[in-house]
């Protein structure tokens, strides 16, 4: 008996827009942030550590709720969550462009990173609704632009505002959007009959305990990952003592979970061979697209001396890359066997890492913005088809799950992958140095005509013989600082690079949908 399946009231591509709006404002928000922590820090005459907190705060907060927006979707419907979400972001965005201390801003910042948690994944279990399985590729387009796009152009948007007006607005313009969102979501989206009919179960035993372990474990899980370098990882006892509570919470929430007859987080749905190998793209995929984005506006800044709003420009042309790869990858998606699109993906990925190993000190920003460009050109192949295998198989009652599940592992991906790369650079930069360093010395025909070199032209430049000795000395650290910094951002790529070609067989455990899959996914059985 086939059961009944409600259209969109409105056009989807409507639909689409007008969720896209508030999820591509919550993400651009969090990546024009990192721009103006500096000026934040000025401002409110906080210390530069103290500044991270701004950061720190929202990542914490963001993460706490993104693992529960399925469950709370569910209980309070879907479109009321959604735009509860979008009041909340909007609310406390203008109380933080308002704050004049940082404990304010770090208060209305925890709040605003609750609101924007719940943007994303409420947005990917409408679009699944609101499109039929044959349209996903293209709806999940839309998505994945606000999820990659957003990223690209933020840090040159946030200097620009920064520099041009002040920090206050990269939180103010949030305000009219989030309004616009509220009033278009209001009008053209609606909770199809499988979220009302779950509606219904909110009588059900909350399970207070899966709360309580996910607010625990997942909190101070970010915290760890977000503060480690900062404070040398296991040397500081806050980081083993939080570390260890935080895997303590985070076992009993999976015992929890996977137990529990009415669980905050279903991770029963991982027995789906589809869902289980989306997640682990997934959370590659936060790795791959959050470190790079870090990696590369660090190398300009850093090694290249750019200022924050050239590292964004250099990044920008991706974003825009990506804004027109996406429905191409929609439509090979729809064409071809998603999982070899995927497959492809990850060789581009790759190969684009490892074209990242030809960074040199004096590398030219034309060229940075063509390896930039090429990084992004694989991801869309992965992150359309993944998110559209993800609901093969999975009931219609179970999407808001699903998108909240794939979300959390993405965001947890891109946590841990900027956590190990900031490290894993810092300690080859020493490794790098040290090596470079065993080469130096006396003896070395090389080094003697460099250090020689360096001598006279100390010489012409005025320093006296004897100066001139420790003026070449200098000058050769700062040579060698420089080629020991590009060799760790080299070794970082290769390592990226090899963790994605691993994957490229992965695609293939998956089912390729069927027309039953498909008819299952849009509710007729």
């Amino acid at each position: 008996m086939a059961q009944i399946v409600s259209a969109p009231k409105f056009n989807p591509w409507v639909v689409a827009m007008t969720v896209t709006l508030a999820t591509f404002m919550e993400v651009l928000d969090t990546s024009i942030a990192n721009v103006a922590l500096p000026h934040i820090a000025g401002t409110l005459g906080a210390t530069s550590d103290e500044s991270t907190w701004v950061q720190t705060s929202y990542l914490v907060s963001n993460a706490i709720i993104l693992p529960m927006s399925g469950w709370l979707s569910t209980r309070i419907g879907r479109k009321r969550f959604y735009m509860m979400c979008v009041v909340l972001f909007t609310v406390s965005s203008m109380l933080c462009g308002l704050s004049t201390t940082l404990p304010m801003l770090i208060l209305f910042r925890v709040v605003q990173g609750l609101g924007g948690g719940g943007l994303g994944p409420s947005e990917q279990a409408i679009l699944a609704d609101t499109f039929t399985p044959e349209q996903r590729n293209m709806g999940f387009a839309i998505y994945g632009m606000a999820i990659v796009v957003a990223p690209a152009i933020g840090p040159t948007l946030g200097g620009w505002i920064t520099d041009s007006y002040s920090w206050h607005w990269i939180f103010f313009i949030n305000v009219p959007i989030g309004i616009i969102s509220l009033i278009l979501t209001k009008r053209v989206v609606h909770d199809p009959p499988h979220v009302l009919e779950a509606r219904k179960k909110r009588g059900e035993k909350t399970d207070y305990f899966g709360i309580t372990t996910i607010v625990i474990g997942v909190g101070l899980l970010q915290y760890v990952l977000d503060k480690g370098q900062e404070l040398d990882w296991l040397d500081s006892t806050l980081i083993r003592v939080l570390g260890g509570i935080a895997i303590a919470a985070l076992i009993a929430m999976i015992w929890r979970e996977w137990t529990h007859s009415s669980p905050v987080i279903q991770l029963q749905l991982l027995r789906n061979r589809n869902f289980a190998s989306s997640v682990l793209s997934n959370f590659t995929l936060g790795v791959v697209l959050n470190g790079a984005t870090i990696l590369i506006p660090q190398f300009l800044q850093l090694q290249l001396g750019y200022s924050a709003k050239h590292a964004g420009l250099a990044l920008s042309p991706a974003g825009f890359a990506l804004a027109l790869l996406m429905p191409v990858a929609g439509i090979l998606g729809s064409k071809f066997d998603p999982r070899k699109v995927i497959a492809v993906g990850f060789v581009l990925t790759s190969a684009s890492m490892f074209w990242m190993m030809r960074l040199t000190p004096d590398i030219d920003f034309r060229t940075v913005v063509w390896m930039r460009i090429f990084q992004v050109v694989g991801l869309p192949l992965i992150f359309i088809p993944i998110s559209t295998l993800s609901y093969v198989g999975m009931r219609r009652e179970d999407n808001n799950q699903v998108s909240g599940i794939s979300n959390f592992v993405r965001n947890l991906g891109g946590a841990i992958g900027v956590s190990f790369l900031v490290s894993y650079l810092a300690r080859h930069r020493q490794i790098s140095r040290v090596d470079l360093v065993s080469h130096l010395h006396h003896g070395n025909f090389f080094f003697d005509r460099y250090v020689s070199a360096l001598q006279q032209a100390a010489i012409r430049s005025g320093s006296g013989v004897a100066a001139s000795g420790r003026v070449a000395l200098a000058q050769l650290q700062q040579v060698v600082d420089a080629q020991a910094n590009v060799l760790a951002y080299i070794s970082a790529f290769f390592v990226l690079g090899v963790i994605v070609a691993l994957l490229i067989p992965l695609p293939f455990l998956m089912k390729r949908p069927t027309p039953e899959d498909l008819a299952a996914s849009q509710g007729i059985h």
